[in-house]
């Protein structure tokens, strides 16, 4: 399993007796929790091998997880923040949540993560099949652009006698989708573009991550946006660029700006969603297109597992472009907590100074002058593995599994019952 910035494992759960889970006579048994909609959602499975596979059954869709949103887009899009939507969580939303996350996975499975494989690093797929073949068909959506990262630390020459594929620059991060399909847009309620990102895959992302300090955000717009600040590594990922690969702000520039002038006078959507590092990328490229296309439309992060990205300035002008940010954060994922220091959000608006959540005050100043204060940006989704009684309560590394966050997804009600089965587990069986 690969940790921290991010990847896909699978998940080990404790032994489900056949009393808890009915025994289908399949040669594959899987059993599904049923969530509140028992005709429309049956997504957490497990298999015999009792290791959880988060995916929809062979006969499910992207379309068949929600309800029609109609004229609530916006409302699920995050427009009034996700107002009693999200304690307890709405179907719709969860839906929504589980049905962009999906997105994400197909990114990690279309990426060539076999350091041995002479397409290493690159998508395995083509645009056309990418999410067929990644498995997730019938989605409605046409993968129209391919986005590439390219790391910019400088290597000491001594490093060049590595392996070429601890070497690779530029990398598939992930891809851009226009929803094509008529009946989709109109349960939509509008046609949506996906930014879909995956999180750390290369040597070279790792050592970015570890950029950790905060260094100037190039892109305002206008006199008053100055003092926004990020992480050094994901800035280099995001603005990076080598002779044969444009940077991946070019890369979703230039597609933005050609999806406008298509579908620019029906009702649009952008959806930029991401696990980890493509969180984090996420939120970066949510503000640069708010701050670079004047006719932009409704812009939407559901960021999974993301780590902090910026500081307090950068969060207020995040909040000022109208961006909608949902972050879906597991209390125990380690990842969600750095880098940094983290801000008081209850001292948003005052000016004299940092203050620095558990840090004695005489220290802050340093903090700041260090570049390593950070802010939560957006609204948060707030999950937890201890409530699942299907999740390995030792297993820290799972914490961080995309596939745990859309687990967690599925499960939680809300606050008061923060896992359905802790209350009720209706059972169904596999559908062939």
């Amino acid at each position: 399993m690969r940790l921290a910035y991010g990847a896909v494992g699978s998940l080990s759960l404790p032994s489900l007796t056949k009393q808890e889970l009915p025994t289908s006579k399949s040669p594959t048994t899987k059993h599904f929790i049923r969530m509140p909609n028992p005709n429309k959602l049956a997504l957490t499975n497990y298999d015999d091998d009792e290791t959880a596979v988060w995916s929809p059954s062979k006969n499910e869709s992207f379309t068949q997880l929600g309800g029609k949103l109609g004229k609530r887009w916006t409302e699920y899009q995050g427009i009034n923040n996700w107002e009693g939507l999200l304690d307890p969580l709405d179907h719709n939303l969860r839906a929504e949540l589980l049905r962009y996350g999906q997105f994400v996975e197909a990114s990690y499975r279309a990426f060539d993560s076999d350091p041995l494989s002479p397409t290493y690093a690159t998508c395995r797929f083509g645009k056309s099949s990418l999410l067929m073949q990644s498995g997730f068909s019938r989605t409605g959506y046409k993968v129209t652009k391919n986005l590439h990262a390219t790391c910019g630390i400088q290597l000491p020459r001594w490093l060049e006698r590595l392996p070429s594929w601890m070497q690779v620059r530029s990398s598939w991060i992930g891809y851009v989708a226009v929803c094509q399909d008529k009946n989709e847009i109109s349960r939509l309620g509008r046609r949506d573009v996906v930014i879909s990102l995956r999180g750390t895959a290369t040597c070279l992302e790792w050592l970015e991550n570890l950029r950790a300090t905060l260094t100037d955000f190039p892109f305002h717009v206008g006199p008053n946006r100055s003092g926004s600040m990020v992480e050094s590594g994901f800035l280099s990922l995001y603005t990076s660029q080598i002779g044969t690969c444009p940077s991946l702000q070019g890369l979703i520039r230039e597609e933005i700006e050609r999806i406008i002038k298509l579908y620019g006078d029906e009702p649009l959507s952008l959806t930029i969603t991401g696990h980890s590092l493509g969180a984090a990328l996420a939120i970066m490229t949510a503000y640069d297109i708010t701050a670079t296309f004047s006719n932009a439309p409704m812009v939407t992060v559901f960021s999974f597992g993301g780590p902090r990205v910026g500081n307090k300035s950068f969060r207020g002008h995040m909040e000022k472009s109208g961006t909608k940010i949902l972050r879906i954060v597991n209390s125990d994922d380690p990842i969600t907590k750095v880098p940094g220091f983290l801000i008081d959000d209850d001292d948003v608006a005052d000016d004299r100074g940092v203050h620095v959540v558990g840090m004695p005050r005489w220290i802050q100043q340093r903090v700041k002058d260090t570049h390593w204060a950070y802010a939560d940006v957006g609204q948060e989704l707030k999950l937890s593995s201890k409530e699942s009684p299907y999740l390995n309560k030792g297993n820290f590394g799972s914490c961080h599994d995309l596939k745990t966050y859309l687990h967690l997804v599925n499960g939680f009600v809300s606050s008061t019952c923060p896992f359905r089965a802790t209350t009720e587990m209706l059972k169904a069986p596999f559908i062939d």
